[in-house]
């Protein structure tokens, strides 16, 4: 049980990071407003009402509310299989933390806000990756550590190796 309070504490500290950072982004810089931090990388304000990429960002409205109750459901599967999970799988409990972390970060923006903030952008000469933030990095490193450690070898009690999901 211990081990799980740690890693909720992962989750937590995900949350908070992504709060200040955006915290810091709107009292810094006005909408739209961009610093150029080095070549390839601003830091940007900016709105997303949509989800991943803007999806669904001009909906009409009906998407705050979807995305608001996808991260309550998620966020309670995810919160339920973590605290099953034995704590000798450390890479699943990480990126489902980190999931968790960033879900619940964004989640906060879009109940509070309506939108989610967004700063960092990533560029190459007239090309934008969409920017994203703390709590969406969070999620991306969280479903890559849980990719990887689906191709792992993980071992049975009679110490054969198998892989996960086969």
């Amino acid at each position: 049980m211990m081990t799980k309070v740690k890693w909720l504490g992962v989750t937590a500290l995900i949350v908070v990071l992504d709060q200040l950072s955006k915290f810091w982004v709107t009292g810094a810089l006005d909408l739209y407003q961009r610093i150029e931090v080095f070549p390839l990388f601003n830091i940007t304000h900016v709105h997303n009402t949509g989800a991943a990429f803007s999806f669904l960002a001009d909906a009409g409205g009906w998407q705050r509310w979807f995305f608001l109750l996808l991260a309550v459901v998620v966020s309670g599967f995810i919160v339920r299989y973590l605290w099953r999970l034995p704590d000798h799988e450390r890479w699943q409990l990480a990126g489902l933390s980190l999931i968790l972390g960033g879900a619940l970060g964004n989640f906060i923006d879009r109940a509070r806000l309506g939108y989610v903030i967004d700063f960092l952008d990533f560029y190459y000469r007239q090309w934008h990756w969409p920017a994203f933030n703390i709590a969406d990095s969070a999620i991306t490193i969280g479903v890559a550590l849980l990719l990887l450690d689906s191709f792992r070898p993980h071992h049975t009690n009679g110490g054969k190796e198998t892989s996960h999901g086969g």
